[in-house]
């Protein structure tokens, strides 16, 4: 790659990244306009306890991803983990919901990623994010109750042929199909029984941190913390979360997450205690994504300062994001 193809490739992701970060602040702004009145009722360490939950919720997503990369035969280091994944996730404050399989396309590179093995590993731990999602509040909102599921009854319709899809031997030949439509190569390792399932146990994990997130909200606002709650809680964000995905019509499916959570979490709290835990829950996922986005920038810049430099390939070195 010439000097001037390196240096057009920076300013693109600079501009990439700069567009990101100015839609998470004017998300960030807007929710903090509503938040505001609704922190007194919530203390200091309750928040900094949800935090960690969905920082932990989101170190599962992590893994869940990397055990589908390293399957599909491109491990990484953990820095370069963080960064590629974290980074790229970024992307989804965006509208438009291909810009985080672009991002962490792009930034993959640096790690001799082939493109297609990144685009892959982000179709399938997505379908196995929203596979695991949909099991685990078809299994665990109607302990609420039988009508629990409400208006979002179709939900257990997608159940199965989500997870047919995620399956390896259908995904991948649906991945061979749309690799051969787009005349590429295949991908140099198929996705293996033993690696969907260790991506399937980190996503569960990443569910029930996201539910625990939900049910420290919850009781600090009065509502009975009991195992049916913690269980309704996991059940209700995870079916909250697929809604948003399926039915995507803003950047991270903002509004309509928010909006199936307060109905699902209808029968165990009151409406404006479930409106409360939605909101907050939704300022907290956004900072969890700026800490963990933060992260992954230093994680890159300690990785790039001690990494050596083998081959001379400009793929490992040049262009980096910040």
């Amino acid at each position: 790659m010439t000097a001037g193809g390196r240096g057009w490739r920076a300013w693109g992701r600079l501009g990439i990244l700069a567009l990101f970060l100015g839609f998470l602040a004017v998300l960030l702004a807007d929710q903090w306009r509503q938040v505001q009145p609704l922190l007194g009722r919530l203390s200091v360490s309750t928040l900094a306890a949800a935090t960690v939950a969905v920082l932990a919720g989101h170190l599962a997503t992590l893994l869940s991803w990397r055990a589908v990369l390293n399957d599909l035969g491109s491990p990484l280091p953990l820095a370069g983990s963080l960064r590629v994944f974290f980074l790229g996730q970024l992307g989804k404050y965006v509208p438009g919901s291909v810009w985080p399989a672009v991002a962490q396309m792009e930034l993959g590179r640096d790690y001799e990623v082939p493109q297609r093995v990144s685009g892959a590993a982000v179709a399938a731990t997505l379908l196995i994010s929203v596979g695991a999602g949909l099991l685990t509040a078809v299994v665990l909102v109607p302990l609420a109750g039988l009508g629990a599921l409400g208006r979002y009854w179709w939900v257990v319709l997608a159940l199965p042929l989500v997870i047919l899809a995620a399956s390896p031997p259908v995904l991948n030949r649906l991945l061979g199909l749309a690799f051969r439509l787009a005349r590429r190569d295949p991908l140099p390792r198929p996705l293996s029984l033993a690696g969907t399932l260790r991506s399937v146990g980190w996503a569960l994990t990443a569910w029930l941190c996201y539910g625990g997130q939900v049910w420290l909200l919850a009781r600090q606002l009065g509502v009975p913390a009991d195992l049916r709650l913690l269980l309704h809680s996991t059940g209700a964000f995870a079916g909250a979360w697929c809604v948003g995905f399926l039915l995507v019509v803003a950047p991270a499916g903002a509004g309509v997450r928010e909006a199936a959570l307060v109905l699902l979490l209808g029968s165990t709290m009151s409406r404006p205690q479930a409106t409360v835990v939605a909101v907050v829950s939704r300022l907290l996922f956004t900072l969890a994504d700026l800490g963990w986005g933060g992260v992954a920038a230093l994680a890159g810049r300690h990785d790039r300062l001690t990494r050596p430099r083998s081959g001379g390939r400009p793929g490992r070195r040049a262009g980096r994001w910040p």
